[in-house]
């Protein structure tokens, strides 16, 4: 198949294929423009794999573009963790980065250019009376009794605006469009208010800033992007998108399409609320791997690979749907079962003794670090008399079902022996404490010569070898699938979505492990090395996503 067949396919692509073949556009030029109020979450990724895989598919360009507009919410933290994000992605953006605060003062030359074609005017009611004045959906608006006045004074009126002579709300400057119109969003918007804010960019030059609405369209056209990719909450707008570009003199006349946002089980979209979680300290910041944003996945070990992929098979449409949350962890799982190397760690340790082991010796065992890929080599392993196993990994009764260390019967340790466990000790409430076992020398790689084969298999580490580690454990951060349903969204927080292991005994190789790679822990599922809090004292591994997808089963 050939790399054009191999594409996805969706409307916007569709699109695309048909001004090209009508000689529309000769180039593709697409744009990614996030606002620097907070991280990218999870949509943004689908947004970001958009915009630049088109460009790259039909060897175009695609612009960074920073829609900085609102400096009260605005922050270079967020800029730079941005261009992280889209980096880490895969992507590279044209040339340098684009602000929407480069367009500031040509912004404003077209505004002026509104107000003299007596397209534009300086309104002097209240927020509260231009919201009644507005009207509803069932009832048309009114005009601002503002709305007839000249074109010299609202010229004079905006220089004020601009040379900060206005308080903050007292003014702003409207679009004259239709205040009877169906589409409340060309019932005259606000194009320019008052706001003496610092801007990360612009410092102090500015004290009016353009609207979203008012910058988007006239910002796309500056840059000739060709295909203004948005979600679906702004399909009204584009009627005063096209407005715009129509009623100023600009050469370039973009257009803007529009496709679903990404919804996700079990976790909140919204920008407000994932803020609010970060301000009221329920999570660790924006990078908690709880958080849908692309640094908490990436925090939490997901590959690029993984949410690229993921992007790819929920598609493009204009059908507003929720994915399920074992969409994205199958890619995942998909991902690190083919590429995560192997490794041994004990979450709740007990000690298995080797009875009729050596009391001083030590052995240094091969384990592979893929069981089916022969590529990426084995590893060192100690293998020692004391040893530490998991506590649910040993009965002393079980049924048939039951594949792991009974009292009298025998398993395979990963990678080592075949042992048969003889008793255990206890302590003062009942719980083992120590396991003690005998080894079949002659079992390292092989089965008993009398022909038995062991029940099950079993990880483990050495006790004297191993290094301690903290081991978190993340779950899903809400209880139920849509959170954003209820009334109250922190009332169905999931109590169980981070437990901290802090006595988790890990094998010795795992020293060197990188932040941000994948290991699978036999048995357990996919861990990484934590990219902030992990040091060279302290290894703290995050738990990705465990083996197989539990969750329907104990909470459905």
């Amino acid at each position: 198949m050939s790399e054009v067949e191999n594409r996805p396919s969706n409307f916007i692509r569709n699109i695309i294929d048909a001004d090209l073949d009508s000689g529309k556009h000769n180039e593709i030029h697409t744009r990614f423009p996030p606002e620097p109020n907070g991280f990218l979450h999870i949509g943004h990724a689908k947004s970001i794999c958009l915009n630049f895989g088109i460009a790259q598919d039909y060897q175009g360009t695609c612009n960074l573009r920073f829609d900085d507009t609102n400096p009260e919410k605005e922050d270079i933290d967020y800029v730079e963790a941005i261009q992280k994000d889209v980096q880490w992605l895969g992507f590279e953006w044209n040339k340098e980065i684009r602000y929407s605060s480069d367009y500031f003062d040509r912004l404003y030359g077209y505004a002026v250019e509104l107000i003299e074609k007596g397209l534009a005017y300086v309104d002097f009611l209240s927020f509260d009376e231009m919201r009644e004045y507005r009207g509803t959906l069932n009832k048309p608006g009114k005009n601002s009794p503002y709305r007839d006045t000249s074109v010299e004074e609202n010229l004079a009126h905006f220089d004020k605006m601009k040379n900060g002579e206005y308080e903050e709300g007292t003014c702003a400057l409207r679009a004259k469009i239709d205040m009877s119109s169906s589409f409340m969003c060309m019932r005259d918007p606000v194009i320019y208010r008052v706001k003496f804010a610092h801007h990360h960019q612009t410092g102090d030059k500015w004290c009016i800033y353009p609207m979203y609405d008012f910058t988007h369209c006239i910002s796309d056209a500056i840059e000739d992007i060709t295909h203004s990719l948005c979600t679906l909450e702004f399909q009204d707008n584009r009627r005063l998108y096209d407005w715009v570009i129509e009623n100023i003199s600009i050469e370039s006349t973009p257009r803007q399409y529009e496709f679903s946002r990404l919804n996700l089980e079990y976790t909140v979209m919204s920008k407000r609320k994932l803020n609010s979680l970060v301000e009221e300290n329920l999570v660790n910041g924006w990078d908690d791997p709880r958080m849908p944003t692309i640094a908490a996945f990436r925090r939490r070990g997901y590959t690029p690979a993984s949410l690229r992929e993921f992007a790819k098979r929920i598609g493009v449409t204009k059908m507003d749907n929720t994915v399920e949350m074992g969409v994205l962890e199958a890619c995942i799982r998909e991902d690190l079962n083919d590429n995560a190397p192997r490794a041994m760690a004990v979450l709740d340790p007990i000690k298995l003794v080797i009875e009729n082991y050596d009391d001083n010796k030590v052995e240094i065992l091969s384990v592979k670090n893929h069981p089916s890929d022969e590529s990426q080599g084995a590893r060192e392993v100690p293998f020692s008399k004391e040893l530490f196993i998991e506590a649910e990994d040993f009965r002393e009764e079980a049924n048939k079902k039951y594949k792991r260390l009974v009292t009298g019967k025998a398993v395979r340790l990963r990678g080592a022996y075949v042992v048969t466990a003889t008793g255990c000790d206890k302590d003062a409430d009942g719980n083992v404490t120590t396991v003690y076992c005998t080894y079949n020398k002659n079992t390292l790689g092989k089965n008993p010569e009398d022909g038995t084969k062991p029940k099950g298999v079993i990880h483990w580490v050495s006790a004297a070898q191993s290094i301690t580690a903290e081991v978190r454990l993340y779950d899903r951060l809400f209880n139920v699938p849509n959170p954003s349903a209820e009334s109250d969204f922190h009332t169905v927080m999931n109590p169980e979505s981070l437990v901290v292991i802090d006595n988790a005994r890990v094998e010795p190789a795992l020293a060197n492990a990188e932040a941000e790679k994948a290991y699978q822990f036999e048995r357990q599922g996919y861990f990484c090395l934590d990219n902030k809090d992990a040091t060279a004292d302290k290894l703290v591994f995050n738990r990705t996503v465990g083996l197989r997808d539990t969750w329907a089963k104990i909470n459905g």
